[in-house]
C-alpha cells in the first residue's frame, strides 16, 4: 500500500485538479474487476500517470478531452520514443480509465471508443529444442546442492509451462505428486491444476533430499524452491541470472529466459498432437487468442521441415535446373 500512496501522490502533483479519490476508486475497480496483480496495478497506474501529467501540463481537464486530443496523446509518447507495443499498452490502460469513469458517472461518453492502437506484429517467442535443453541441464554441477536444485527448477519450467513467478511461489502443499497434478497460482491469483510429468517428479524427490538440510525461515517453510543462504524462496531474478548462466555455459546462443522454458513447453505439445484448449488450460491463459501464437510457432517449424525434408525439395537440391 505505500507503494501505492506513492503513485498517486505523484500524480496529484503533477495534475492537482484531479480528486484522489478517483484514483483510488480506479485501482479498486481493478483489483475487485479484474483481480490484477499488484504489478500489474502499478503498471496501470504508471501508465495513466503519463495521460494525467500530459492534460495537466495543457490545462486541459482529462474529463473533457477529445479523440484528437488523445491521438496527440498517443503521437507525443511515439515522438519521446515509446515502442509501438508499449505504446498499445499504455493506450489500454487510458481506455480502462475511461471506461471506469463511464461507470462512475464522472462522465457520459467515453473518448476512447475510436481511439486506435498502433498495428503490431505477433512478436514469435523464442524456443529452445529438446537437445538444447538438455545440453543447458547437463552442464550443472550436481556435485552441489545448489545443482540438484537448479536442475529440477528447469525441468519443473520446461515439463509444467510454469511462469517463473509461479515457480517461485510454488510451496510443497501445493504439491500433489501421488495424483501426478501441482497446483499453480498464476495471474490475479488464480488457481489452475497442472499436470506433471515422472521425470519432473523424480527431480524435485531428488532436490528434497537436500531441502532438508536448508533452515528456512518460519514464514518461508512450505516454498519448493528456497535459497540456501538466506532461507527465502528464490526470487524471480535469482532464477533468471541461474539461466542465463546455464545457457552460456552451454554454448547457447539464443536470447533466452525462464519463460523461454514454457514456450517451448507449449511449442513441443502442439508439435506433439496436443489439443490448443488442453495447452491454453494448462498455462492459465483466459484467451485462446494468447495460446494461438504456438500455432504460429508451429506453422514456421512445419515449414522448415517440409523444407527440409520433403522428397520434392531434397531433389530440388540435388538436381540442376533444367531452365539454365
Amino acid at each position: 500500500m505505500k507503494k501505492q500512496g506513492k503513485v498517486f501522490s505523484d500524480i496529484r502533483i503533477k495534475a492537482d485538479n484531479i480528486d484522489p479519490n478517483i484514483l483510488r476508486r480506479y485501482r479498486q475497480y481493478l483489483r475487485l474487476e479484474h483481480s490484477y496483480s499488484d504489478n500489474t496495478l502499478d503498471a496501470y497506474c504508471k501508465d495513466l500517470e503519463k495521460l494525467l501529467r500530459y492534460y495537466a501540463a495543457q490545462k486541459i481537464d482529462f474529463r473533457n478531452v477529445t479523440l484528437e486530443q488523445l491521438d496527440q496523446f498517443a503521437g507525443s509518447l511515439l515522438e519521446e520514443g515509446i515502442q509501438p507495443r508499449s505504446l498499445a499498452r499504455v493506450l489500454s490502460g487510458v481506455r480502462s480509465f475511461y471506461r471506469f469513469l463511464v461507470l462512475e458517472g464522472e462522465i457520459k461518453n467515453d473518448p476512447t471508443e475510436l481511439l486506435e492502437s498502433p498495428r503490431i506484429g505477433r512478436h514469435l517467442p523464442e524456443v529452445l529444442s529438446v537437445e538444447e535443453i538438455d545440453a543447458i541441464i547437463n552442464v550443472i554441477d550436481m556435485s552441489r546442492p545448489e545443482g540438484v536444485r537448479d536442475r529440477a527448477i528447469i525441468e519443473m519450467l520446461y515439463s509444467c509451462g510454469l511462469r517463473v513467478s509461479e515457480l517461485c511461489q510454488l510451496k510443497i502443499s501445493d504439491l500433489f505428486l501421488e495424483e501426478g497434478y501441482i497446483r499453480v497460482r498464476g495471474k490475479g491469483n488464480k488457481e489452475r491444476l497442472v499436470p506433471i510429468g515422472q521425470k519432473a517428479i523424480s527431480r524435485l524427490r531428488e532436490w528434497f533430499v537436500d531441502r532438508l538440510h536448508i533452515k528456512a525461515k518460519p514464514d518461508q517453510e512450505d516454498y519448493v524452491f528456497v535459497s540456501f543462504t538466506r532461507g527465502q524462496h528464490l526470487s524471480r531474478i535469482s532464477v533468471f541470472v541461474k539461466i542465463k548462466e546455464y545457457a552460456q555455459k552451454a554454448g547457447i546462443t539464443k536470447s533466452i529466459s525462464p519463460h523461454t522454458f514454457r514456450h517451448s513447453f507449449a511449442t513441443h505439445l502442439l508439435q506433439g498432437g496436443a489439443n490448443l484448449r488442453a495447452i491454453q488450460s494448462m498455462l492459465g491463459h483466459e484467451d485462446i487468442s494468447t495460446t494461438e501464437i504456438y500455432m504460429h510457432v508451429d506453422t514456421t517449424h512445419l515449414r522448415r521441415e517440409i523444407l527440409e525434408h520433403h522428397p520434392r525439395n531434397i531433389m530440388n537440391k540435388t538436381e540442376p535446373d533444367e531452365s539454365q
